[in-house]
């Protein structure tokens, strides 16, 4: 094992855009979380159990550069990451890589103010073209930022902005993120020739509440709010209806010759997340009922949810893949679906998360329709395989996993492993290849 490479940590980060400066000594339930940093050879174990020959991983910038702006990378951070990625190649498990997942640099957001400042582009590209050279020989499926829609609704998570920032300002960031995931898009195809690397959105898909012609169009203004950044990753330019929004609303980006140059790299798939769907109308006085990861949505009367308030829409997910395949021709792939709940241990030790295994059932039956439908679809990874801290609620009793993690919302637990219900459940969808989905 290497010595441990975690940077120290600048700051606690509330996804809607509160910061609390760390005090020396001061700690939280994320410094650790389910440790999977020392613990990784057992957990990849078991995922090998279930048959995935694929996992969803995140490279932490700041393990790479904890500053973001420091002369010369951290040998130890990389070489856990080799130690990772040859731990599931041991296993025959292609790694799927997110090169940004809601955890820039303190430093870059301090000293720099983030993604509002053009020279946080440079700094990503040096980061990325660090990490495709290092690993070029062991990853080949790469992500660039993760749900990068999300910086609309929490600016600091997403591009490192305080939470009153203006949209104008919000929209400069996201641009400069735009234009460096574009950069990384470029160097992955000169230095990983073979790989494929792909965009991350938050599908956010909506539906109008009723029929009235002013719904329709109010919906699909909110589609477009999310859809447009996938616009600009597969397509290389912005929009008109975004250009129409920035000029009618006074927002004079600064994008220059060379930022429209650099955006025709565009990216060779497209991932998302899902998790749920809501309604919108043009009622303003509605439109603030319902609340889901950050997004406010109308709740549809049609459909249940989570104890969360998430709202359980599977149809809704072949739905989604319809509407981005359509919308672009490139192979899709679920990089996140899951139902986050607050799972029981029985005395004998057993968890039957049959809510669980309920609600993946019938999301990948819809995958599967969709394929019938003729979308391609290259994968699918639950969010997630193994409990973690919910990045929206900094709580691991909402829990995801099909193996329980012990540990506590209040950080006590002996972080043990073991398998729940769901656990089998997905061993056996994979290894009949969904044929033993139920309809």
């Amino acid at each position: 094992m290497v010595k441990d490479c975690r940077p120290p940590t600048y700051s606690r980060t509330g996804v809607f855009g509160e910061v609390v400066e760390r005090v020396p000594g001061d700690s939280g339930i994320k410094d650790v979380a389910i440790d999977f940093y020392h613990r990784y050879p057992e957990d990849i174990a078991l995922f090998a159990e279930m048959g995935f020959n694929c996992l969803r991983v995140s490279i932490a910038w700041t393990r790479i550069y904890p500053n973001g702006d420091d002369a010369e990378p951290n040998e130890a951070g990389l070489a856990f990451y080799d130690k990772l990625f040859d731990e599931m190649a041991q296993h025959n498990i292609t790694p799927l890589v997110t090169l940004s997942h809601y955890e820039m640099p303190w430093a870059l957001v301090k000293n720099y103010g983030g993604w509002g400042n053009r020279k946080v582009i440079g700094f990503f590209e040096r980061y990325a073209r660090t990490v495709f050279e290092r690993f070029k020989g062991k990853v080949k499926l790469w992500l660039t930022f993760n749900e990068i829609n999300m910086s609309l609704h929490a600016p600091m998570t997403g591009v490192g902005l305080p939470a009153d920032s203006s949209k104008a300002e919000v929209y400069q960031a996201i641009h400069h993120q735009l234009v460096a995931s574009a950069l990384a898009v470029k160097a992955c195809h000169e230095i990983v020739p073979e790989g494929k690397i792909g965009n991350m959105l938050l599908g956010g898909l909506m539906y109008p509440l009723s029929c009235k012609p002013e719904d329709v169009f109010k919906t699909l203004q909110e589609n477009r709010s999310w859809q447009f950044f996938g616009d600009v990753q597969c397509r290389g330019a912005y929009p008109g209806y975004m250009l129409r929004y920035f000029r009618e609303n006074g927002f004079e980006l600064n994008i220059t010759d060379a930022d429209r140059d650099a955006l025709k790299s565009t990216v060779d798939f497209i991932s998302f997340s899902y998790y749920m769907t809501g309604c919108v109308t043009a009622d303003e006085a509605l439109n603030n009922k319902a609340r889901g990861n950050i997004l406010n949505m109308v709740p549809n009367p049609h459909l249940e949810s989570s104890e969360w308030g998430w709202q359980i829409d599977p149809l809704g997910l072949r739905t989604l893949l319809n509407v981005l395949w359509d919308r672009y021709q490139k192979p899709l792939f679920i990089v996140e679906n899951g139902l986050g709940a607050k799972d029981k241990v029985e005395a004998d030790g057993s968890i039957n998360d049959d809510y669980r295994i309920s609600y993946l059932n019938d999301h990948l039956v819809q995958a599967r329709e969709a394929i019938e439908d003729g979308v391609e679809l290259m994968g699918f990874t639950s969010w997630g395989p193994i409990d973690l801290v919910s990045a929206s609620k900094a709580e691991l009793s909402k829990r995801y996993g099909f193996i329980y993690v012990d540990r506590n919302d209040d950080g006590s637990g002996t972080l043990a492993r073991s398998k729940k219900k769901s656990f089998g459940w997905y061993k056996e969808v994979i290894a009949t290849h969904g044929a033993s989905l139920k309809e």
